[in-house]
């Protein structure tokens, strides 16, 4: 078992859906929180590909996704040290875990989880993984007996269901489960849209001119930066209502220096915009830079395999003994 600091005695674990994106906002929103969590948790992460295919995919595009999703989690400071990071599929276990829970959780429960009703209302076609996902999630978290799961109030129920079917089997064939609590995950930094800094930063933004990926090439960084929607007025002034667009570039400045909005605020007293913006962009050209450049260390070399391959074992092993006790206890054959 990778070793943990033993003054950390609380566990966590944290699924990603392998989009292949990750924004200037899911930094600075998620995964900076992340990189804090890591030193107040024993931390699980893995990359839910099993999840991702209850819609279509292009195959050949998911597993590059997959790769590279885990590299850029690596080279934005998520410590291999500190977390044991794994993807889903390569351990059957979670599969073998869910079937034997679909098998006690009740059709009526499923029916009244919220993200399914939302989605399948949209896609009558929907696959029937869209309905037991919650299943295999709920095999995700109680596989390893963790104490904590971060969700948005959103994803708070999946949690709840997790929950209930872990208490339900408890009750049916004796102590199997721990009952894992919602860590419902104070958001990070908000961080809007540059073109319309009224509506968060999204991957599937109609106009791309703002939004900022983090494998983007420096000279267009700096360029949405450079363009970005502020107001007409001059002063570089916190003010998110009549000023969204000059708000938004002092809260990505200020998470990505770690000054204070305030400090800022005073740097550029009498300076214009165009000022500012060029230093705007400049910190935040440096700072995707350096992770870029991890990035490719990471996805150029046999470090990424090394790591899923020794923490797969790690895993693979944990779930496997949850799978057996529950088979015994359910009198399949052993």
């Amino acid at each position: 078992m990778k070793e943990f600091d033993s003054k950390v005695t609380k566990s966590i674990l944290t699924g990603i859906q392998p989009s292949g994106v990750i924004t200037l906002g899911n930094y600075i929103g998620a995964i900076k929180q992340m990189v804090k969590m890591q030193d107040e948790f024993k931390s699980i992460i893995f990359i839910a590909d099993m999840h991702a295919i209850t819609v279509n995919q292009d195959p050949s595009l998911l597993h590059q996704n997959i790769r590279s999703l885990v590299a850029l989690y690596l080279a934005c400071g998520i410590d291999p040290e500190k977390n044991i990071i794994f993807i889903q599929s390569e351990n059957e276990y979670h599969a073998n875990i869910s079937w034997l829970l679909e098998c006690n959780t009740p059709f009526g429960e499923l029916t009244r989880m919220t993200q399914f009703k939302d989605k399948s209302s949209k896609n009558a076609n929907f696959y029937a993984g869209l309905f037991t996902y919650p299943v295999l999630m709920a095999a995700d978290i109680l596989a390893y007996d963790v104490d904590y799961v971060p969700v948005g109030i959103d994803q708070k129920q999946h949690v709840e269901l997790a929950r209930n079917i872990a208490i339900r089997f408890n009750k049916k064939y004796g102590d199997t489960f721990k009952l894992p609590e919602a860590y419902i995950t104070k958001e990070g930094t908000k961080i809007m849209d540059l073109v319309t800094p009224t509506k968060k930063m999204s991957k599937s933004s109609e106009n791309q001119k703002g939004v900022i990926r983090l494998l983007d090439d420096t000279a267009s960084i700096r360029k949405k930066i450079m363009g970005a929607t502020t107001d007409s007025g001059c002063e570089v002034k916190y003010d998110a209502e009549n000023k969204p667009g000059i708000s938004n570039l002092l809260r990505i400045c200020a998470s990505i220096t770690g000054k204070s909005i305030l400090s800022l605020e005073e740097e550029f007293d009498g300076k214009n915009y165009g000022e500012f913006k060029k230093y705007v962009a400049d910190i935040v050209v440096d700072e995707v830079s350096a992770i870029q450049k991890k990035y490719e260390e990471i996805i150029n070399s046999d470090q990424l395999d090394k790591i899923l391959d020794e923490n797969i074992k790690v895993v693979r092993e944990i779930a496997r003994k949850k799978f057996m006790d529950m088979k015994q206890k359910m009198g399949l054959y052993k």
